[in-house]
């Protein structure tokens, strides 16, 4: 754990070292107090800026929370738009797409969604190293505006829409339950039912005795 902390702690450093800032996310009002975090990369720059941006503005982050924030997936797509002239340069469009979800108890899902960032460049046949550093520069850029929105949205979610969507997912887990053992109960019988009948044994007397 203690481990864990210092790597959390190294990794923050870092991206402070890199100039890599959450911008645009002061002074937010959240109605949640606390949220658990999770991520598929733990230690990726969008879930450190997740953080970093609840706790800033009030969010307590804390894994006993009754909800859970989940990063479940992100991906970078890219596609050329249009050629330069001369075919030595491209427009290229790069996509960026977080999905993520909020858990209840017993890692209930209660709402999930995704967002989407876009950017485009111009890159250079005779500048390869060029082109690869603006795609760093705008995959961090695209990482930034991804957590703006997230953390937006989040700002939107009320305690009582978390405990209303629980409250159905509960009432849902339930029936379910509920439709399963009544089926187990169902089958059972039919088994018994259809099970051959057991005859008592009579004894057979034989002619003389």
């Amino acid at each position: 754990m203690i481990k864990r902390n210092l790597l959390l702690l190294g990794l923050s450093a870092l991206i402070s070292a890199c100039g890599f800032q959450l911008r645009g996310t002061g002074d937010m009002q959240f109605s949640l107090s606390e949220l658990n975090l999770e991520a598929r990369n733990a230690f990726g720059d969008t879930v450190q800026l997740t953080r970093r941006g609840l706790e800033s503005n009030g969010v307590r982050i804390s894994d006993s929370a009754p909800f859970k924030l989940v990063l479940a997936r992100e991906d970078v797509t890219s596609r050329t738009v249009s050629f330069t002239s001369g075919a030595r340069g491209a427009e290229t469009e790069l996509t960026k797409t977080l999905v993520y979800e909020i858990q209840g108890r017993n890692n209930q899902p209660l709402l999930s969604n995704e967002l989407q960032v876009q950017r485009s460049f111009v890159t250079d046949g005779n500048n390869i190293a060029g082109a690869a550093e603006s795609r760093a520069q705008l995959n961090s850029e695209m990482t930034q505006a991804a957590v703006q929105q997230l953390l937006g949205r989040i700002q939107m979610i009320t305690p009582v829409q978390l405990e209303t969507l629980q409250a159905k997912a509960d009432a849902r887990a339930k029936a379910e339950a509920e439709a399963l053992e009544a089926a187990r109960k169902a089958d059972k019988e039919l088994q018994r039912q259809a099970s051959p009948i057991s005859l008592p044994e009579i004894p057979l007397e034989l002619p003389g005795e």
